[in-house]
């Protein structure tokens, strides 16, 4: 499963996280990636939902912070990312993406 919070402002934020990741902070020498609860939210969703939520938020021209394997997945099908990009700390994936 993958949790998503959507954050409200100007310009919107979403936040897509591992659910196996919530939490969990991983640190690679100066690199510190945290997947903090109050950030990434504890709504779970599938696979398929995560993608259409992508693709929705896409088209509102939202921001994403996406942590996992799954995540990172999910957001290739939705074609915001191309996964060669992303960045990895103790293994863990992530990107942020602007649109």
């Amino acid at each position: 499963m993958i949790c998503v919070k959507l954050h409200k402002s100007y310009r919107s934020i979403l936040a897509v996280c591992d659910s196996d990741l919530i939490g969990k902070k991983f640190v690679e020498g100066k690199r510190i990636l945290h997947a903090r609860e109050p950030f990434f939210g504890r709504q779970e969703i599938t696979h398929e939902e995560a993608v259409d939520l992508m693709r929705e938020q896409r088209a509102e021209d939202s921001t994403f912070n996406i942590i996992g394997e799954k995540s990172i997945k999910a957001a290739e099908e939705a074609g915001i990312i191309n996964s060669g990009y992303a960045v990895k700390v103790q293994g863990i994936p992530f990107i942020l993406v602007l649109l």
